[in-house]
C-alpha cells in the first residue's frame, strides 16, 4: 500500500518538529514548512495526501490559505486540517465554513492528532487499511482476525478492540484514559483494572508477540519491539 503524504505548515519549531515526529513515526511521509511561500513551492512539486495547517502563520492567514486552496481545480480536494492556539466558537466555524475538513486546538494530544489525520484519510478515500502488521502479528480487519507467526490466534471482542487501538499507535504510548474511552466507550464508568486484565489475557493469547504490549507505568500502554 502506499504510504500517505501528510504536509506539516507550521511556524513554531516545536510543535512542528512534535507533530512531523508523531506522523513519521505512525508510518506516514511528512514534509514540513515554516511558511505558506514554503508550502506553495512543495504543492507544486507534490501533492499531499492530507494538510495540517496552522490558521497564524507569519507570511499569512491560515484562513486565507484555505480559501485559496479550496478555489483551485488541483487541489481543492485535498482534506485540511486547521490548527490554531484561538479557541472561540467563531473561529471554528469561520474555518469549516470556507472549507477545512477538522479543526484542532492548540495543545492537543499526539494521539487525537493522529486519530484525525487518519480519519480524514479514510474518509477521503486515500487510506484504506485491511491489514495490520507488526512483527509475527497480524490484524486483518476484513476477516476480523488475528494471527500469530500465520496461526489464529482467538480474542475476545474487546481483547481485538484493544490490539487494534494498540497497533493503529504502535510506538506511541496510549494513556489509559484514552484506551478506556475508544475501546469501552465515553460512557464507561468501571474500574481501570478491567484494561490490566485484558491487557494480562491479550498478552497470555499472543505467547511470546505479547511481550510487544508494553506496560508505561503510571500512564498506560504502548505496542512495539
Amino acid at each position: 500500500m502506499e504510504v500517505a503524504l501528510v504536509y506539516v505548515v507550521e511556524d513554531d519549531q516545536n510543535i512542528r518538529e512534535i507533530e512531523t515526529f508523531a506522523l513519521r513515526n505512525t508510518g506516514y511521509e511528512v514534509e514540513d514548512f515554516a511558511y505558506a511561500k514554503e508550502f506553495y513551492e512543495g504543492l507544486g512539486r507534490r501533492r499531499p495526501d492530507v494538510i495540517l495547517l496552522d490558521i497564524m502563520l507569519p507570511d499569512a492567514d491560515g484562513l486565507e490559505v484555505v480559501e485559496k486552496l479550496r478555489a483551485e481545480a488541483g487541489v481543492r480536494r485535498i482534506p485540511i486540517i486547521l490548527v490554531t492556539a484561538k479557541t472561540s466558537e467563531l473561529d471554528k466555524v469561520k474555518g469549516l465554513d470556507i472549507g477545512a475538513d477538522d479543526y484542532m486546538t492548540k495543545p492537543f494530544g499526539v494521539l487525537e492528532l493522529i486519530s484525525r489525520v487518519k480519519a480524514l484519510l479514510r474518509r477521503s478515500g486515500r487510506l484504506v487499511e485491511k491489514q495490520l502488521q507488526i512483527g509475527g502479528v497480524c490484524l486483518d480487519e476484513e476477516r476480523r482476525e488475528v494471527t500469530v507467526d500465520g496461526a489464529r490466534c482467538a480474542l475476545t471482542y474487546k481483547e481485538y478492540e484493544l490490539l487494534k487501538l494498540l497497533m493503529n499507535h504502535a510506538g506511541i504510548v496510549a494513556p489509559r484514559d484514552f484506551i478506556l474511552e475508544r475501546v469501552w466507550g465515553t460512557d464507561y464508568e468501571g474500574e481501570s483494572r478491567t484494561l490490566d486484565m485484558h491487557v494480562k489475557t491479550l498478552r497470555q493469547k499472543l505467547g511470546e508477540a505479547g511481550a510487544m504490549v508494553r506496560t508505561v507505568r503510571n500512564v498506560g500502554y504502548m505496542f512495539g519491539r
